[in-house]
């Protein structure tokens, strides 16, 4: 299957939702917490009808320039350099972009812990006054998940 989502049936948020639902949960535990109890009245389903937070393909970024925002890309290490590239060039003035991935837990089949986009950047971007690294050593998802990372 290609990367671009065109083809497929149904409008944007029918063809997001898929690829999207792991952020959404994020979200939703970010606005709700480990218990379960809301920390605040709107979902994400309300923060994106408020403009508030906007989920796009990287297909609809090309050739923006994106400024003012907080961009979050999540899943980094699926993106090759190229596609990374694209992204980080549309940021324009007052934009910041924090990558999160994890190089070992790579899905795309073009490339690997090495050749990844997050890798890539992380590399290139060493030194620079405007960037910065941080390497999470211990998983959060659960005692099996960190076990299984570090077993399988």
């Amino acid at each position: 299957m290609g990367r671009d989502l065109g083809f497929l049936p149904g409008d944007i948020e029918e063809k997001l939702t898929p690829w999207m639902q792991p952020i959404f949960d994020n979200v939703e535990l970010l606005l709700t917490g480990h218990e379960g109890e809301k920390r605040h009245s709107k979902g994400y389903k309300e923060l994106m009808a408020m403009g508030i937070m906007d989920i796009e393909p990287l297909t609809y970024i090309r050739g923006r320039s994106i400024p003012n925002q907080y961009m979050i890309v999540d899943e980094a290490q699926n993106l090759t350099p190229h596609e990374i590239k694209t992204i980080i060039t549309r940021a324009g003035e007052g934009t910041k972009i924090v990558l999160t991935g994890d190089p070992y837990q790579i899905d795309n089949p073009y490339v690997d812990s090495s050749s990844n986009g997050l890798t890539y950047v992380v590399e290139r971007f060493k030194g620079q006054g405007i960037a910065g690294h941080i390497t999470m050593t211990k998983g959060e998802r659960s005692e099996l998940a960190e076990l299984a990372a570090n077993l399988l």
